[in-house]
């Protein structure tokens, strides 16, 4: 409750977002949760790429409509097999400490987020690079793939073709760094980043209050129209509706909405123009742990996905404000979209779920473990999934809700075990940001200890997976790529690999009386902090 207090203490004295004596451009004010990171090199959750985002500039950024923006890169070139990327680098910007950002300073980026010091659940989008391996080993300090040719120009050799690379560059984790980041954890840079970003940080990160963003008025493209952003860190266990609080009484200028809220909040905010729905890229799905426990086996999963009745819950708990989905790849990329793909989620089937139960040897009576991230929004279609399986399969469901944080603990530990609640939006607009990071061999990338580093948290690993999305990595033409992509997600989906509950549609409430720029949110369901502006 300390967040709360503070947001409407520190709202209170600064009316800059409805034109008072504030920064020029105005404050634009929200909540998030505690981030467990703002670094980009680390950054994997939303609460820290929304910092991440915009203090750093790399070099392309994926538009709202998954459209790939040129940033820093003037192009981006392949030979002939996409085993070797030239990318030309505008000149002249520099970081907010004077640095040039250069080819030098992305091959230093890189480097230090591929680092075995920095142990970075995100690196292995640098992994098809040349020297990762050795990177992460400890054994260099630096990629061998790639090379500063001169200050504009960057030489990028990959182990194996990759066609897509260039849409790769968009993730924060191929950010630039200025040499005091270091090649490490940097304690000091973690908490107040210097980069090179349309807004720079205000102080440091005061942790479970407050993150301060400002305009960067010597950012080298496009300068951002808000003065500050102001995001306050509130309690994780009720951070939607903290939010949603926070935006009624004028706190927060944007905002979700708690699920059971949604119905009231649109006939009154729409009618506003206060009010945004969007269908996004992002997917939720149970994510199943396929190399031990109950769900080891395919038909144990099938059984699991053949009890709950995707449809009554949208039905029941979303107020139809959700679509059950019956793909592991949205239909936000509709080339690659393969609705009724995953058979079993198309319909609830008590007689199915019962003979791959039996298949799997679950019996009644027998326990498995459901995991949720509590305060999003999540507990009631949890609560009604967890039940249908009871009913319909007699086991006997613990349904434990936690802190985001405890959940990514629980499901990397290597003692996880039976369901967690999962989500996923793609970093970049392409099936291979879903089926990579979820479910290739690679991604796992185990610790010492056993724990799973990667997002490929199912710990999935089938070989005729692996070599299908290297084919696709390394074809040329796109509807050829696209096709092999699509047979790959049939063989994740006849092993059941994850289990698809609903496609995500977005909704927000939105200050649109103080801010224009407040029409649509970011690929990765952001708010599009560099469009905002204070109304005139």
């Amino acid at each position: 409750m300390l967040a709360v207090g503070l947001a409407a203490s520190g709202c209170g004295a600064d009316k800059s977002g409805d034109g008072g004596d504030g920064p020029a451009g105005g404050t634009f004010r929200f909540g998030l949760i505690e981030p467990a990171t703002i670094d980009p090199a680390l950054a994997a959750e939303t609460p820290g790429l929304v910092s991440a985002e915009v203090l750093f500039t790399g070099m392309y950024r994926v538009g709202p409509e998954g459209q790939m923006v040129p940033k820093l890169a003037e192009s981006a070139t392949p030979n002939a097999g996409c085993t070797q990327w030239t990318f030309k680098i505008k000149g002249g910007t520099k970081f907010t400490n004077g640095e040039p950002v250069d080819a030098a300073a992305f091959v230093r980026g890189w480097s230090r987020a591929a680092g075995k010091a920095m142990a970075s659940d995100v690196a292995y989008h640098l992994g098809g690079i040349k020297g990762f391996q050795e990177l992460q080993d400890g054994k260099t300090t630096a990629f061998s793939g790639l090379k500063a040719v001169d200050a504009t120009t960057l030489q990028v050799d990959l182990t194996a073709g990759d066609c897509e690379f260039d849409k790769k560059t968009s993730h924060t984790v191929f950010s630039p760094m200025p040499k005091a980041a270091g090649t490490g954890p940097n304690k000091k840079f973690q908490e107040a980043p210097i980069g090179n970003g349309p807004f720079k940080m205000q102080g440091k990160w005061q942790h479970n209050k407050l993150i301060t963003l400002v305009r960067n008025d010597d950012y080298g493209l496009e300068k951002a129209k808000l003065g500050k952003v102001e995001i306050y860190l509130l309690n994780p266990t009720s951070m939607f509706d903290l939010e949603y609080q926070g935006f009624q009484t004028g706190q927060f200028d944007y905002a979700h909405v708690p699920t059971p809220q949604l119905k009231t909040a649109e006939a009154k905010y729409k009618p506003r123009g206060e009010w945004i729905r969007k269908e996004t890229n992002g997917m939720n799905y149970l994510l199943p742990i396929t190399d031990r426990g109950p769900l080891k086996s395919k038909d144990a999963r099938l059984a699991i996905s053949y009890a709950i009745d995707r449809s009554l819950i949208a039905k029941s708990v979303y107020q139809g404000f959700q679509k059950p989905s019956s793909s592991l790849v949205p239909a936000a990329l509709p080339t690659s979209y393969q609705p009724g793909i995953c058979a079993s989620c198309l319909k609830q089937d008590p007689a199915k779920a019962k003979a791959h139960a039996k298949a799997a040897g679950l019996e009644p009576g027998d326990p498995l473990k459901l995991t949720f991230n509590a305060g999003a929004g999540h507990e009631d279609w949890i609560q009604a999934a967890g039940k249908q399986i009871e009913e319909v399969l007699g086991l006997d469901v613990e349904i434990e809700g936690l802190p985001s944080k405890q959940v990514f603990e629980g499901e990397q530990s290597p003692d996880a075990t039976g369901l967690f609640r999962y989500s996923w939006g793609a970093d970049y607009p392409t099936p291979d940001s879903y089926l990579y990071p979820l479910l290739d061999s690679a991604s796992i990338n185990r610790g010492a200890d056993g724990s799973v580093v990667g997002d490929n948290r199912a710990r999935y690993s089938n070989p005729a997976f692996d070599a299908l999305i290297g084919k696709a990595r390394a074809t040329t033409d796109e509807k050829q790529r696209i096709a092999i992509y699509k047979q790959a997600e049939k063989v994740a989906m006849d092993d059941m690999a994850l289990i698809p509950t609903f496609t995500r549609t977005e909704y927000r409430v939105v200050r649109t009386d103080r801010f224009d720029g407040l029409d649509d949110i970011n690929f990765g369901e952001t708010p599009n902090l560099e469009n905002i502006s204070l109304k005139k």
